[in-house]
């Protein structure tokens, strides 16, 4: 099969053979990436770890992992490299000092951090004779190796499927998204996006009820009612988005902003901090005066995309 495009160094026939070895170099023993070594280690791997406190190793070695002194030393132990780092700052400050020990490596870079932090770090590993995996874990530590965890992943499609066996030991499902080494860390931010200010919005909801003398499970199962319909919304407004339609034929947007003006309003009744419906509602009146006041809500995607357009 020779060599891999970008990396002439890198063959993929010595990455399936190495995948097939079943040992693998862990690179940052933070709480996901103790749980990935102690999940390779689970299967029979042979793994070889590396932290700047070397003292995070401690319990793996005990399980029977190999603790190298230097990541020289770890990169010295194989081609599979398991990157487990705050981000990719972190990364260029660990693998710098050991580039030239880089060649022939396949970096599975868990690392997380923007696409394009994660574009440049390929034609970095590339530039030192390597090829990077980039990869979107969704779980937290206590997902690892779970066989319904998913991670995406990105970069060249013969990297992946020689790995695999290798990537389905850190979870179960693999979900490739394609050659752009980028898009494994586009579709994590996506989910993450969605995620945080999900759960913020959450943290609101409790700290009105609270203020209103309710407890979280006393507004839990409304709160699940209303999460478990936002995929019907999801999908109904799916197809109007991507033909750049906001009719208000459903909603409009000037409605919305009146609800939304009567949400920040009970939380300031309240006594409850208001900085997080404030900036949704101050969102909504941009949209208004954009001249979208008789659109759907929808409309104010356009004005996310590019505000300064959207606003003129």
């Amino acid at each position: 099969m020779g060599s891999i495009a970008g990396s002439s160094r890198v063959s993929v026939e010595r990455v399936a053979e190495a995948a097939a070895r079943r040992s693998v170099i862990v690179i940052g023993l933070g709480p996901m990436g103790q749980a990935m070594a102690g999940a390779f280690l689970d299967q029979g791997y042979e793994v070889t770890v590396w932290n700047r406190t070397a003292s995070r190793a401690d319990a793996l070695v005990a399980r029977g992992a190999v603790r190298a002194a230097s990541v020289a030393e770890a990169l010295a132990a194989g081609e599979l490299v398991i990157l487990s780092l705050t981000d990719y700052a972190a990364m260029y400050a660990v693998l710098e000092p050991a580039a030239t020990a880089l060649a022939g490596r396949v970096l599975i870079n868990l690392t997380s951090d923007t696409p394009e932090k994660a574009r440049a770090a390929a034609r970095w590993a590339d530039g030192h004779g390597a090829v990077q995996l980039t990869g979107g874990v969704t779980v937290p530590p206590s997902g690892i190796g779970q066989p319904a965890s998913v991670t995406f992943y990105s970069g060249p499609r013969q990297v992946f499927d020689a790995c695999r066996p290798v990537l389905e030991v850190v979870t179960g499902s693999t979900d490739y998204r394609g050659e752009d080494p980028g898009l494994a860390a586009l579709f994590y931010q996506l989910g993450m996006v969605m995620f945080w200010t999900s759960m913020l919005a959450y943290w609101q909801a409790v700290a009105l009820a609270d203020a209103n003398g309710l407890s979280a499970a006393d507004i839990l199962p409304h709160a699940n009612e209303t999460a478990n319909s936002l995929p019907g919304f999801f999908a109904f407004y799916a197809e109007r988005l991507d033909a750049g339609r906001h009719e208000g034929d459903v909603d409009r947007l000037a409605m919305g902003l009146a609800s939304i003006e009567h949400v920040l309003h009970t939380n300031a009744d309240a006594g409850v901090d208001t900085a997080l419906p404030a900036a949704i509602a101050d969102l909504f009146r941009r949209g208004v005066r954009a001249g979208h006041g008789a659109d759907s809500f929808s409309s104010l995607v356009e004005l996310m995309k590019a505000p300064e357009a959207a606003e003129r």
